[in-house]
């Protein structure tokens, strides 16, 4: 007997095929415990009972959302430095003159564990009233190892809080700290051999990133902390090429990247370096539209090398203070000419793989995790097509519905045959 039925609904399963979106029309989801037990067209249901049938209605069901790249728990805000911005300053002679990613530090290291997760609560409820189901956050405003511990233990106390699931990413080496100031390769030989070591050993670790950048870390000294990664069998993330083309993702590629992450600045052998390998390209197109960028990241090569893409909402105080991505789905589209079908996708089966959980989310498959979403809409199309409109029905996390957004499915308590049992 499954647990749950889900039956009558229109499902783009985000399987890659020929069949836009994976679709399955009427389709059927069978859930028992946390784990999707079958899905497919609702003629072929196996003969088996329910405890529970939800009855779709022609709804449409994707997978749960994912949000590949956030930065989600920080102090303070950074609506001055908009302004400034708006004025005339560029993001980088903010960050020289002591703003931008300092400026969150001073505020996150002076904050409490309790205001951190209040905060970021209010930031994370927006994702997850649009079907968000899993989200990565990094740390990297604390650049001091107490400070670091404290974002990863909010991190992941969100997670503890609430129906969601949280993958955390290290993020020391996101910027120089005052205290470092001169001393960059001091900085990262900490971070290396101290910082992360202690963060690791108290369980708070999934992934390690660095911003390898003009602004950021030499492709020299982040490799000096991909090693130390590489030693813990973490695996590695990577901001490359934002604002210039520091090769950071080919060497991310060669320690294993998950993913790369903005690469405005990408370059060819970028491009068939991460197609070698599988790694993910993460587009954000919410900093790309906050900092007013016009240098467009190389999608069509990166269409034409097969290498995956994935969206996000880079949720930060300073260049993406973005709680939406379903407006990243219209953005991708919009600014970086991507079809609906691989907008959703970039939220979907691609963000899953940037994070390393392609195996257990982001396609409706029997034997992957029961998360998905449900849809008041008419075509998949819409979720791209439409600005400031959550459609969203109902979440299923972990094979949990949510409260219905838009009144009760019907339900059946009782055991019932599935609806071909005859």
């Amino acid at each position: 007997m499954w647990d749950s039925l889900w039956i009558n609904g229109r499902l783009a399963t985000m399987r890659e095929g020929a069949v836009p979106y994976g679709t399955i029309e009427p389709g059927a989801i069978a859930v028992e415990g946390s784990r999707i037990a079958w899905v497919g067209p609702v003629g072929e249901l196996p003969r088996r009972t329910a405890r529970n049938i939800h009855d779709l209605d022609g709804r449409w069901v994707t997978p749960g959302l994912v949000d590949c790249h956030t930065h989600l728990v920080y102090g303070g805000d950074r609506a001055q430095e908009f302004e400034r911005r708006l004025n005339g300053a560029t993001y980088e002679e903010i960050a020289k003159a002591g703003g931008g990613i300092r400026s969150t530090v001073t505020a996150t290291r002076a904050a409490t564990e309790a205001s951190l997760l209040a905060s970021a609560t209010e930031r994370l409820k927006p994702l997850l009233a649009e079907g968000l189901t899993t989200i990565e956050i990094k740390s990297g405003y604390g650049l001091e190892r107490d400070a670091e511990i404290k974002q990863l233990k909010v991190a992941r106390a969100l997670g503890e809080r609430h129906p969601v699931t949280v993958r955390t990413t290290f993020l020391a080496a996101h910027a120089l700290p005052p205290e470092y100031e001169g001393r960059p390769d001091e900085y990262i030989d900490a971070v290396a051999s101290k910082m992360l070591p202690a963060a690791h050993a108290a369980g708070l670790v999934d992934a390690v990133d660095a911003f390898c950048e003009r602004i950021g870390f030499t492709a020299a000294q982040t490799e000096k902390l991909f090693r130390a990664a590489t030693s813990f069998g973490l695996p590695v993330k990577i901001h490359a090429e934002q604002l210039s083309d520091q090769k950071g993702a080919v060497l991310g590629t060669r320690y294993g990247a998950l993913s790369a992450d903005h690469l405005e600045y990408l370059g060819e052998d970028g491009v068939q370096a991460m197609a070698n390998t599988g790694t993910v390209a993460v587009l954000l197109p919410g900093a790309f539209y906050f900092l007013r960028e016009t240098k467009l990241p190389p999608i069509e090569a990166l269409r034409k090398a097969g290498v995956p893409i994935a969206l996000a909402t880079d949720s930060n105080p300073g260049s993406s203070p973005v709680t939406s991505l379903l407006l990243m789905l219209n953005m991708g589209a919009t600014l970086f000419r991507l079809t609906p079908e691989e907008t959703l996708a970039g939220i979907t089966r691609n963000a899953a793989k940037a994070l390393g959980l392609g195996g257990s989310i982001g396609t409706l498959q029997a034997g992957k995790r029961a998360d998905f979403a449900v849809w008041n809409i008419d075509r998949p199309a819409e979720l791209t097509y439409r600005i400031g409109f959550n459609p969203l029905y109902q979440r299923v996390w972990q094979g949990k519905p949510d409260a219905k957004v838009a009144g009760e499915p019907r339900l059946q308590p009782e055991p019932v045959a599935a609806a071909n049992a005859g």
